[in-house]
C-alpha cells in the first residue's frame, strides 16, 4: 500500500506542479489553436499567459510559502539535554552525486549546517539521518540520500560513530516510519531539522506516530513583506512556489490518509 501511494504521488505531481501546468496549457492551447478552436485556444492561453507573467515578475508564491514557514520557530532557548538529532533528507542532489560521483547538496544544504552546529552543541547526542530516494527512477541506485548524507556529515566533522542512519524511507512518512525503530529511546525528546515549510508536515507525523521533536527549522524559502519586489526572475520564484503548492497539497492528502495528526499541525 505504501508502494503504490508513494507511486500515485509522484504521478500526481507530474500533474499538479506549476511549472508543469504552465506547460500543459501551453500545449492544450496550441492544440486548439492548430485545430482552429481560436475562442477555446483563447480561454486556456490567455489566462496561461497572465498567471506566467505575474509568476515570472514577482513572488506571489511567497503568499503560499510564508505561512508554513511562519508556523514554526527556533526554540526560544534550546533543551539542555537531548536524545537525539534527527536531520531529514532532501538536503543532498541525488541526480548530480551520481552523475559525479561526489557528495552533492542542493536547495536544502542548510539542514546539514544545522546539524553541524547542534552536533557541536550537543556533543554525546546521536545524529539521526533519515532519506533513501524520493525518485522513482533513482530506487536500485549503488548509493542513496543515506550514504552521501554519511559523506557529508563525516566530511563536516561528526564522528561516525554518532550517526544512525536510515535510508530505505522514500518520502516524509516512511522517513519517520522507518527512523522510529532506530531511535536510541522511543519515549526520548529529539531535535527535528528539516525545512522550514516542511516542517508542519514533519511535526504533524511525528506527532501520529508517537515521537517527541523539538522543530528546529532551517532552509527558508520565502521573502519578508518589504523584500518583496518585481524583479522577473522566475527561477528564483519557482524554487518558493513549486514547493509550497507541493506541500499544501501533501499536508491536505497526508491528513485524508491519517498519516499526519492534524491537516496544519500548529506549535
Amino acid at each position: 500500500m505504501d508502494s503504490l501511494f508513494f507511486l500515485f504521488s509522484k504521478i500526481a505531481w507530474a500533474f499538479l506542479s506549476p511549472g508543469n501546468l504552465f506547460v500543459i496549457a501551453l500545449i492544450l492551447g496550441t492544440l486548439y489553436l492548430i485545430n482552429n478552436h481560436v475562442r477555446a485556444a483563447k480561454k486556456i492561453l490567455v489566462p496561461t499567459a497572465l498567471i506566467s507573467f505575474f509568476t515570472m515578475a514577482y513572488p506571489v508564491g511567497d503568499f503560499l510559502m510564508n505561512p508554513l514557514e511562519s508556523r514554526f520557530s527556533k526554540p526560544e532557548s534550546m533543551p539542555k539535554d537531548i536524545d537525539g538529532i534527527i536531520i531529514l533528507g532532501g538536503g543532498e542532489d541525488l541526480k548530480r552525486s551520481l552523475s559525479w560521483n561526489v557528495a552533492e547538496l542542493g536547495l536544502g544544504g542548510d539542514r546539514y549546517i544545522a546539524a553541524a552546529k547542534l552536533a557541536a552543541q550537543y556533543p554525546k547526542a546521536p545524529v539521526i539521518f533519515t532519506g533513501g530516494s524520493g525518485s522513482v527512477q533513482l530506487q536500485d541506485t549503488k548509493d542513496d540520500e543515506g550514504s552521501i548524507a554519511k559523506q557529508i556529515l563525516t566530511t563536516i566533522g561528526i564522528d561516525e560513530k554518532r550517526l544512525v542512519i536510515e535510508s530505505s524511507s522514500r518520502n516524509t512518512y516512511e522517513n519517520f516510519l522507518y527512523t522510529q525503530p532506530k531511535l536510541p529511546k522511543p519515549d526520548g525528546t529529539y531535535l527535528l531539522v528539516t525545512s522550514a515549510f516542511h516542517m508542519p508536515r514533519s511535526v504533524g507525523i511525528a506527532r501520529q506516530l508517537g515521537i517527541n521533536v523539538i522543530p528546529y527549522p532551517v532552509d527558508y524559502r520565502s521573502n519578508s513583506s518589504d523584500l518583496r519586489q518585481w524583479d522577473f526572475d522566475l527561477f528564483d520564484h519557482l524554487k518558493a512556489l513549486e514547493p509550497a503548492v507541493k506541500e499544501w497539497i501533501g499536508l491536505t492528502v497526508y491528513y485524508w490518509t491519517d498519516k499526519t495528526s492534524e491537516w496544519y499541525p500548529s506549535p
